[in-house]
């Protein structure tokens, strides 16, 4: 599966400061970084961008607030964004069968939305450096899982250069600024 302006939506999930601060496999600077460079990408390329919270769990990132233009999070109550309804009416009406994920934890709400995503016919791909998880083997385990059932794992870096397309034109270059700022420098 390959991510295009086309086929591709954009889900983060539960990237609230009080949960992001669980993340014991990405650092804190790291997942603001790259879930907000996701997210100017999603802009960049107008790719439908949702995000999913639950309650409590503090402020919303505002790299991705930001970057969506002030987009509200969804609430819900379970382990996974497709136990909301409305998200995935929207999702269904965007066209759009390519997720992108990013979002703490990656053994939680991550793994249990990309597993639910993939049995609805979706195409998951699991940003990793975009994605905290409590302990690198519980996170490693949650990762076999979904790759095991049809997704997929891959980095800031690649989704950035997948909908790229040509560096000469206008987003092609704003994207591989993007991907600069991906790898940190």
């Amino acid at each position: 599966m390959i991510p295009t302006r086309a086929n591709a939506a954009v889900l983060f999930l539960d990237l609230q400061m009080e949960i992001v601060g669980a993340s014991r496999t990405v650092s804190l600077e790291r997942l603001r970084r790259t879930s907000g460079i996701l997210a100017r990408l999603a802009t960049l390329h107008g790719l439908p961008a949702f995000l999913s919270a639950v309650p409590p769990g503090g402020e919303y990132s505002a790299e991705v607030i930001g970057a969506l233009g002030g987009a509200a999070p969804r609430m819900r109550t379970q382990t996974t964004a497709f136990a909301d309804a409305s998200l995935v009416a929207d999702l269904r009406a965007s066209g759009r069968k390519v997720l992108i994920l990013s979002g703490v934890a990656s053994e939680i709400v991550v793994q249990r939305t990309a597993l639910d995503a993939l049995g609805a016919g979706y195409e998951v791909m699991a940003v990793v450096d975009a994605c905290g998880g409590i302990d690198m083997r519980t996170e490693d385990a949650a990762w076999r899982r979904i790759v095991a059932a049809g997704g997929a794992t891959t980095s800031c870096v690649t989704v950035c250069a997948e909908l790229a397309g040509d560096f000469t034109t206008e987003p092609g270059g704003a994207t591989l600024q993007l991907m600069y700022e991906a790898l940190g420098g």
